[in-house]
């Protein structure tokens, strides 16, 4: 049988690890966009590369409808991400933009009767 060491405990005369830095919030991409910013998002988000992304979403659209849906389900649900400095949203970001606000508070506020 062959055992595994242990981990020896960190020593207090090594100064401690760096933090690890997080990923990005998963959101649309502000400057990555060509259609929403959902490929330039979730590229920032996981580190693939926005052309993959956008190649996987043809790739469902062609084998059966389902990357359109897809694609504007994210466009909808994933929040905006911060535009560049003197860029306005476009008319259809910010009909997004209502959109979204309106499905992410959905079931957050009490009825009244």
């Amino acid at each position: 049988m062959t055992s595994t060491p242990f981990p020896a405990p960190p020593s207090p005369d090594l100064p401690p690890a760096p933090p690890q830095p997080g990923r990005p919030p998963l959101r649309r991409s502000g400057t990555d966009r060509m259609l929403g910013g959902v490929s330039g998002g979730l590229a920032e988000h996981t580190g693939i590369d926005a052309v993959l992304w956008r190649v996987g979403f043809v790739a469902l659209t062609l084998a059966g409808g389902s990357g359109i849906l897809l694609y504007l389900l994210l466009w909808v649900l994933l929040p905006s991400g911060p535009l560049r400095p003197g860029d306005e949203p476009r008319p259809v970001d910010r009909a997004v933009d209502r959109l979204h606000t309106a499905v992410s508070t959905l079931g957050t506020t009490p009825r009244q009767r």
